[in-house]
């Protein structure tokens, strides 16, 4: 029987016979399902973990040297954490020694940040995300301004007492108002708005547009960290990939000797990547997609039991119809190719609808939670291959039984 028309017999039967088609394509229709599901979610978390929330912190082709990694994802021991806490601060004084031995056309910045309170004279006190900033710190970080202006080289040197503003910083100071010129007190310290900065959105629900930038100068340096001198991070950004490991090497030597470290010690401070800082997340993110791949593995054995018996029944019902195409000159290879072919067809029918039921839901999912869901295609290429190759080995056997049936005993079946 040529291959379209053993297709052809196959979706007729789905067609004819619809309970009976129902429980055959469950089991496979659920299994993929999940699979689509599960993939759906891996890929979509993986892909907000690096693009939104790593990806919003850390610039490209950027490292940050600070004291400990900002971004910790996963268990932290809690020996490490006591090895953090007894490393050395950083310090402005550390800041010409790493930018004189960075590569021609790095740039740098200086960050240093904490939680504060703001208030103005429209609204009550407001906690907030205040940042120090000095150098190329906008570059870098890729932050627009949608109104107003950006520091000028001699507001930073004096540490003038002017801020920017993110957009939700805007909304809970100002209200409506225009925030530009007008005045919000930091500490107690008023300061001038100039600026708002374009939206950056948020991250599983956490604002990154509720912040207030200053001039590392400024006041609001005291509030910022225990002692003045101190910084939180040097951010260095090389032209490209390549550059990076040759800034860091130079930055690493710079510190180490700073440090009076010896070469068996090892580093006490962090250079911190967007690699780095994904490097638990991609331990486990391969682990997860295996899992999400062998877990519905129990629906698909199911499914091929399910078939495999609805097979063996449609061998039973069709025994004389088997008997009248080998009187006609069928051979056994024909038989057998006819019931692997309409059982890897019913599978493979399973598999689409559990493709489109996965993406259905994952996206649903996604709608109503804060999981945030990305269809991989190799999981569309893996579910309709999952398909028929459960659908050819659940109908080996009832396949073998029909090609040897006799096709005389086969004729005298009522």
């Amino acid at each position: 029987m040529p291959l379209l028309e053993a297709v052809r017999l196959a979706l007729e039967t789905l067609r004819v016979q619809k309970l009976k088609s129902f429980f055959t394509l469950a089991g496979v229709c659920i299994g993929v399902m999940f699979l689509i599901t599960v993939v759906s979610i891996i890929d979509g978390m993986g892909k907000y973990m690096k693009d939104d929330l790593v990806g919003k912190l850390l610039a490209v082709n950027s490292f940050e040297l600070r004291r400990r990694p900002n971004i910790n994802i996963g268990d932290v021991d809690e020996s490490v954490w006591d090895e953090y806490r007894r490393r050395p601060r950083l310090y402005i004084s550390d800041l010409l020694p790493v930018v004189e031995a960075l590569p021609a056309g790095a740039r740098w910045a200086i960050e240093a940040e904490a939680n504060v309170q703001v208030v103005s004279r429209y609204t009550r006190p407001k906690s907030t995300n205040a940042i120090g900033v000095d150098g190329d710190w906008f570059a870098i970080k890729n932050i627009a301004l949608k109104d107003g202006r950006p520091f000028t080289d001699q507001e930073l040197a004096q540490g003038e007492n002017v801020l920017i503003v993110g957009p939700d910083m805007r909304d809970r100071a100002f209200g409506g108002l225009d925030p530009i010129g007008r005045e919000l007190r930091v500490g107690g310290v008023p300061y001038r708005v100039i600026a708002v900065t374009e939206s950056r959105g948020s991250v599983f629900g956490i604002s990154f547009d509720n912040f207030v930038i200053a001039p590392w100068r400024s006041p609001m340096r005291k509030l910022l960290n225990p002692e003045p001198q101190m910084i939180d991070a040097v951010i260095v950004q090389t032209a490209s990939s390549d550059g990076m490991t040759d800034a860091q090497e130079r930055v690493r030597a710079v510190m180490r000797t700073r440090h009076g470290l010896r070469p068996s010690q090892k580093d006490n401070f962090s250079m911190e990547t967007s690699a780095s800082a994904l490097e638990f997340w991609n331990k486990i993110e391969s682990k997860l997609q295996l899992a999400g791949v062998a877990l519905p593995a129990i629906g698909l054995i199911v499914g091929a039991i399910v078939i495999m018996n609805i097979m063996l029944v449609a061998v039973a019902e069709r025994t004389r119809e088997i008997g009248i195409r080998k009187a006609l000159g069928a051979k056994r290879r024909d038989i057998l190719a006819q019931f692997l072919i309409e059982s890897a067809t019913l599978s493979t029918v399973g598999a689409i609808i559990g493709i489109a039921l996965g993406i259905g839901f994952s996206q649903a999912i996604a709608a109503v939670t804060p999981l945030p869901a990305s269809v991989a295609p190799w999981s569309i290429v893996v579910g309709v291959l999952t398909g028929i190759v459960v659908g050819v080995v659940s109908g080996v056997y009832p396949a073998s039984r029909a090609s040897l049936l006799d096709p005389i005993a086969a004729l005298r079946s009522e």
